[in-house]
């Protein structure tokens, strides 16, 4: 069994680093397509995920990634990028590029990577729900130990396909724990104006599925939820929801103008930040220094122009002949008759 399924509870010393490292290019990456959107070099719809990165790090990192299946809506691009695809397609992806992991076909809200068990961004609110208990199905009928991890926003919850996934979940107890990255604002919207139960951890006992809310700023603190949440599921004894409390430093999206946010509430958050909170406590237990902290940063950002944006800019296009070559014709009936399939 690999390693990584029998993670200790606590973070080692060196995958703090890591992680510090991995969330600080997560970061920085998310930084970057913001100035490539804004030199319009990317199109289409951009959501960043900055100030969340502890999420995707600390559950995926408690998990076997490679063998267990992620799914995700479309703030996508870490969490492909923590379960193994290369961030140099996530970014040629984002630039419509031949090269990127769906070929430029896909963009930012349709980032996979299958090969690493990624099984997708979706711009369809609620439309990993489903999905995910249709793997965790395929996963317990082949009598496989991997399991089916569904991330998920708070405003997602209130789609019907979030009741009747899980009510199948339980039911049939499949292997998939669904982990709610709750940043209080479905777009512009507070969570306590739409929905009637703020916790969203609270809603899953209507299911009888064992469940936890946790700081999601805290990457140790996600870490060591994430592996009992791992575990459990991991283990045959069902699903399980676990709810991590964050905030996003950016709007919605691109076009979100982020009016709506107290200033007041986001300087709470930003001084929350999940990376610069790992920074300083390695920083305090003298595991390493801010000189340290600033030549890993000043590397990151060299990787990030020399190696994947570069990448991403010299990288042709997709040629013309791929316009219909994923899309199924054959049965189409106004292609067979002509007119509608009047013949």
């Amino acid at each position: 069994m690999n390693a990584k399924v029998q993670a200790s509870k606590k973070l080692s010393l060196e995958q703090k680093k890591r992680l510090l490292e991995e969330m600080l290019f997560a970061r920085r990456f998310e930084e970057r397509c913001y100035e490539a959107y804004v030199e319009r070099k990317i199109g289409g719809f951009l959501h960043l995920y900055s100030g969340e990165e502890a999420c995707a790090h600390g559950v995926i990192e408690a998990a076997n990634p490679g063998s267990d299946y992620v799914l995700t809506s479309y703030r996508d691009h870490v969490h492909a990028i923590k379960c193994g695809v290369d961030p140099k397609a996530v970014m040629a992806e984002l630039y419509a590029k031949v090269t990127g992991c769906c070929k430029g076909l896909g963009g930012s809200m349709h980032i996979f990577g299958v090969e690493n068990r990624f099984m997708g961004g979706y711009a369809l609110v609620g439309g990993p729900f489903p999905l995910a208990a249709g793997i965790a199905k395929g996963i317990q009928m082949k009598k496989g130990k991997e399991i089916c991890i569904c991330f998920l926003g708070d405003a997602a919850n209130n789609q019907g396909t979030f009741h009747e996934s899980l009510n199948m979940a339980k039911l049939w107890n499949l292997p998939v724990l669904y982990v709610c990255e709750n940043n209080l604002y479905g777009i512009g919207t507070r969570i306590d104006r739409s929905t009637a139960v703020v916790d969203q951890y609270k809603r899953v006992s209507a299911y009888n599925i064992p469940s936890t809310q946790v700081d999601g700023q805290d990457v140790e603190i996600v870490y060591e939820a994430a592996v009992e949440a791992v575990e459990h599921v991991r283990s045959g004894k069902g699903p399980y929801f676990l709810e991590l409390m964050t905030y996003r430093y950016r709007g919605h999206s691109m076009s979100d103008s982020n009016a709506y946010r107290p200033k007041s509430e986001e300087r709470i958050w930003s001084d929350r930040d999940p990376i610069i909170m790992l920074r300083d406590r390695l920083v305090e237990a003298k595991e390493m220094t801010i000189e340290d902290y600033k030549k890993m940063d000043n590397q990151i950002l060299d990787q990030i122009e020399s190696e994947v944006i570069k990448f991403a800019e010299e990288s042709p296009e997709p040629p013309l002949e791929m316009l219909e070559k994923y899309v199924l014709v054959e049965n189409d009936p106004w292609v067979k008759g002509g007119r509608g399939g009047v013949n």
